[in-house]
């Protein structure tokens, strides 16, 4: 996992989810599951779960985007600790944490992506940001 915003954002990939205790002991609250390809997380009931299956590439439903998108920005202005993840954490979930947190504070979209991908692992497929950025009106 990384910590994008200490104690309040972090993003991920769904082998890391699998154990929970490193998560929970992290802080983390809620998670935000944007892995199409994986089976849902199991987790405890006292964790926020909330899962938009996307695809990393073109045709996502842009309904489906924007509500992912939409939960991370709210999980954000409520300070709840998130951990948005996807299959491997290097495309959807730096994207969607990326556009949350730019619409939260008002800041450019590719800036704010160019930010969260810095000095880390990534592979953010054009499509999707493409998507992300239509759903966002950029």
């Amino acid at each position: 996992m990384t910590e994008i915003i200490p104690g309040l954002l972090w993003i991920g990939n769904a082998g890391q989810v699998r154990d929970l205790s490193t998560v929970l002991d992290a802080g983390i609250e809620a998670l935000v599951d944007l892995a199409w390809e994986e089976s849902p997380a199991r987790v405890t009931r006292d964790v926020i779960y909330c899962r938009f299956p996307l695809l990393d590439g073109a045709g996502n439903p842009p309904n489906r985007l924007r509500i992912a998108i939409d939960t991370v920005v709210s999980l954000l202005e409520k300070r709840t600790p998130t951990l948005v993840f996807c299959g491997a954490g290097m495309s959807r979930s730096p994207a969607v944490a990326a556009a949350a947190l730019a619409l939260s504070r008002r800041d450019n979209l590719d800036e704010t992506l160019n930010g969260v991908v810095a000095g880390r692992p990534h592979d953010v497929s054009p499509a999707l940001w493409e998507e992300i950025k239509a759903v966002c009106g950029a």
